[in-house]
């Protein structure tokens, strides 16, 4: 985190669990994400259709992350581990192209085996690697 950010970087650990508390919610949000889809389109486990309701999921899944990052930096499980989405440098809000730019690259650090997570472990700052790459932080916000 940069010196000319006020809040204190949040801890891997928090930070690793409110991603498995979204994880949870994410998974609910995708199964009621599919109900309308499969209605409209019918069975879709196989061709064409399977490509598209992914997609559809991953829209509204990213909708989700977007939605909750630029308005208050905070999805419903980084309010409840005191976790908050900043731009890192100066600690100002999030911008929706940066919203997203974030959310892409945290999909293809997650289908690399988790290893954009991983890189937390590396990195100066204990930055996950798509926030090093984004230009955003994960900070404390149980602090003021």
């Amino acid at each position: 985190m940069s010196a000319a950010s006020s809040a204190p970087a949040a801890g891997i650990p928090r930070r690793l669990a409110s991603a498995l508390y979204d994880l949870l919610l994410t998974a609910a949000l995708a199964l009621v994400a599919t109900l309308p889809f499969i209605a409209l389109f019918g069975d879709s486990t196989l061709g064409w259709r399977r490509h598209l309701l992914q997609a559809w999921v991953l829209a509204v899944v990213g909708a989700y992350y977007v939605w909750f990052w630029t308005r208050g930096g905070q999805t419903l499980a980084m309010k409840t581990w005191h976790v908050r989405l900043v731009r890192a440098g100066d600690g100002s809000a999030v911008d929706t192209a940066r919203a997203v730019h974030r959310f892409l690259l945290a999909v293809v650090g997650t289908l690399a085996l988790g290893l954009g997570f991983a890189y937390a472990l590396l990195d100066r700052d204990r930055r996950f690697l798509h926030d090093r790459l984004a230009g955003t932080a994960l900070v404390d916000a149980a602090r003021p």
